[in-house]
């Protein structure tokens, strides 16, 4: 459907007709972790993978495709993202089930849901993924971990609507999960998973989530606009030793700086720009690979253009 506001952006007068919203120059400031960024030109929020597809199979061509989850992992510039950007956050997008083991959710649902899920059930083995900020749907592109634990070892198959708008399932095994990194095509649009779970004693899954968040609390900054670890770890090092060690960890660009707490992440103190915060963290990889020849790789997505 279309709303007042929404027909007077042009695009949105050239895009098919849906059964979700179309919503014009949304701020993406709202809608991450990071409090910055500029508008999607158009927010398309499906109703479903049917409202998904017929979108994906009639709108324009060369349409510019993006999508966000919970923003916890995102640096969006100051210019905003042109064309149309998705947000899975309908109720579909939302629920869940669980059978012999099996869970499947939807790519809207928030991780720490999974926490309830687990103890209603008497089933664990996902706890890790309740410490990790965002959305499921955004663990699977980064093959999100902590604590031992990989997206990868607990996934079984994912749903998919590709950019032809064919909906199907992918088995875990071919999207080429490895450290942080995946190998299948952007244009797809990920919006259901399907987890593998343990039996447990929701004592001793509670236990686990209350020992990983006493471990992100004592390590790690809270209650501060952050995206989370901002660069990969190089393979057998550490990121922050390496930050450290250049003599990045008391930087800081107008309004971004880095952590006090930990030196891989970069917090927006309060009126940081995104251009502030990439203009942070590039000073970083450079000052990096200036003292140790190794360049540093984001872990946070940026997306959209500069201001």
């Amino acid at each position: 459907m279309f709303g007042l506001k929404a027909r007077k952006n042009n695009l949105v007068d050239l895009l098919p007709e849906v059964r979700g919203k179309y919503k014009c120059n949304v701020l993406l400031s709202k809608h991450t972790w990071l409090g910055v960024g500029g508008p999607a030109e158009v927010m398309f929020y499906p109703e479903d993978d049917e409202d998904l597809s017929a979108f994906l199979k009639n709108k324009p061509y060369n349409l510019p495709v993006s999508v966000i989850g919970g923003g916890s992992n995102l640096l969006v510039r100051d210019g905003g993202v042109p064309g149309v950007v998705v947000k899975l956050d309908s109720k579909f997008y939302k629920k869940h089930q669980l059978q012999d083991g099996i869970l499947t959710c939807g790519a809207g649902m928030r991780n720490s849901e999974l926490k309830k899920i687990m103890l209603s059930n008497a089933v664990g083995g996902l706890e890790f993924l309740c410490s990790i900020p965002g959305h499921l749907g955004g663990s699977i592109k980064t093959n999100a971990g902590c604590f031992g634990k990989e997206i990868k070892d607990v996934l079984l198959k994912v749903t998919i609507v590709d950019e032809m708008g064919n909906i199907r399932d992918v088995p875990a095994s071919d999207l080429s999960l490895g450290y942080r990194s995946s190998l299948f095509p952007d244009d797809w649009i990920i919006t259901a998973l399907t987890l593998k779970t343990e039996p447990q004693s929701p004592e001793q899954t509670q236990k686990i989530i209350e020992e990983q968040k006493a471990y992100r609390m004592k390590s790690q900054p809270h209650n501060v606009r952050t995206a989370g670890s901002t660069f990969k770890n190089p393979e057998g090092l550490r990121a922050w030793e390496l930050i450290k060690k250049s003599g990045c960890a008391e930087l800081q660009v107008n309004g971004a700086k880095v952590s006090d707490k930990h030196c891989n992440f970069l917090v927006n103190t309060g009126h940081a720009t995104a251009a502030d915060i990439e203009e942070l963290g590039e000073t970083i990889v450079a000052r990096v690979r200036d003292e140790t020849s190794i360049t540093l790789e984001w872990e946070v997505k940026r997306m959209g253009v500069r201001k």
